[in-house]
């Protein structure tokens, strides 16, 4: 508890000059986009251990991405050094396995091959085992209309292929990953003025009308997923067979690793993945539970750890899909500062942000003095909403923590972007 306060800033630094952070107030009163809508900052000294500016800090906002801060912190807390990849025992000439929820298997960008070839390699029959879940596929608060797009997969407790179909275009033909999902695409004849795939909510049909293929074309759709689909696309990959049976997972289930936890955090954060938010949440349930339980696992974090914060907040997922999500600048801040604890060295724990103007949702975003990069923050964006809570390294030395929250602004987010832009950028300068 001792700890915490002090991250909090409630123990300060005393005889030291204080610095008059009073002109930040300037730069967004006479802001003519941010006076708009409704704002909140709140900006903490990382070195003298206390809060240093604030602008309606303590109102609640919806955050949006900013939210996987929350399941980065989750994910430090509780994972471990590695992601669970499943589950087993071996019992006579069977092997029985469930899923841990990890996203990575047969993932685009972040499998390994650790789960695939332990499978492939067992000389014993195969057999998958469902498991109990708390949720649905879709988080409280999300938009079902965005079923089909790339970034709202839908979540289960054993992933493959990110529960998603990648549409590619190879040699001017139209090519799907896994090919497994070839045998559903219907060639449509309608007239229209653009390519499109569509898929129907209450199926996997994938439908493509006639307009030419565009060349380097790439697209993601989710699957309707099921038990039964996941045993064919696992048989259709091992190409050997894999039963299904209904057993409780025992005390006594070995544990098969895939890849390192930090890999995925950063894959998380930088393009700002939601399906990999919401996964490592139900691996940090299963790691603590040993079932999926994520809507206990968020009032854990609640009553442990944000129960701390100033100011309540309110979770409903993991990603910041959901509307339902609510926090005040000063609560992300408090957040950041437990990441801070949570990882001691700088430079491990800046390279779990995206860093401004190099890579990520802030690529090309903010200036780099000298090729290096002042801003580490995580972005969040849908509709109405544009926040960003990270890290500043100001031109003087300074370190702090800052969160920037914007909601309920009309039109595009590039205006409210550049003028938080701006604002960072001065505490920079000045700073």
């Amino acid at each position: 508890m001792r700890k915490l306060l002090f991250l909090f800033g409630l123990l300060i630094s005393f005889g030291l000059k204080a610095q008059d952070y009073s002109p930040i107030s300037t730069q967004l009163q006479l802001s003519p986009v941010l006076n708009k809508h409704y704002y909140g900052v709140s900006l903490y000294d990382l070195d003298e251990h206390k809060f240093v500016f604030g602008h309606q800090e303590d109102r609640h906002f919806t955050p949006a991405s900013n939210t996987k801060v929350f399941t980065l912190f989750t994910s430090l807390k509780l994972i471990g050094d590695s992601i669970p990849g499943l589950a087993y025992v071996e019992r006579g000439d069977s092997l029985v396995f469930w899923g841990t929820g990890d996203p990575t298997f047969l993932h685009s960008k972040l499998d390994r091959g650790k789960v695939l070839e332990f499978l492939k390699n067992s000389a014993k029959k195969l057999f998958y085992s469902q498991s109990p879940v708390q949720e649905p596929t879709y988080r409280n608060g999300w938009s079902i209309e965005d079923y089909e797009f790339y970034y709202q997969p839908e979540l289960t407790v054993f992933p493959i292929y990110g529960n998603v179909v990648q549409f590619r275009e190879v040699g001017k033909q139209l090519r799907l990953f896994p090919s497994y999902f070839e045998q559903h695409v219907q060639h449509l004849s309608d007239t229209v003025t653009r390519y499109r795939i569509h898929r129907p909510l209450e199926n996997n049909k994938f439908e493509v009308n006639n307009f030419p293929l565009p060349a380097k074309y790439v697209n993601e759709k989710p699957f309707k997923t099921s038990d039964s689909l996941f045993l064919n696309l696992l048989q259709d990959t091992l190409k050997r067979e894999v039963g299904y049976v209904n057993l409780a997972m025992p005390s006594d289930a070995k544990i098969v690793y895939s890849i390192g936890t930090r890999e995925v955090l950063r894959e998380m954060m930088l393009p700002s993945d939601n399906f990999l938010a919401e996964q490592l949440n139900m691996v940090a349930s299963f790691v603590k539970y040993r079932k999926f339980q994520t809507e206990e696992l968020r009032k854990y974090m609640q009553t442990t750890y944000y129960s701390l914060f100033q100011d309540q907040i309110e979770l409903r997922d993991g990603s910041g899909l959901s509307t339902y999500n609510k926090v005040t600048p000063r609560s992300m801040v408090e957040l950041l500062l437990l990441v801070t604890d949570a990882v001691k060295d700088d430079a491990a724990k800046l390279f779990l942000f995206p860093a401004g103007g190099v890579e990520g949702t802030l690529k090309g975003v903010y200036p780099t003095p000298g090729g290096v990069p002042f801003v580490w923050a995580k972005t969040g964006t849908i509709n109405s909403v544009h926040c960003q809570s990270g890290f500043i390294k100001t031109k003087k030395g300074k370190r702090l923590a800052y969160s920037f929250l914007n909601n309920n602004y009309m039109g595009s987010a590039s205006p409210v972007r550049k003028e938080m832009v701006r604002v960072i950028s001065y505490i920079y300068e000045n700073y």
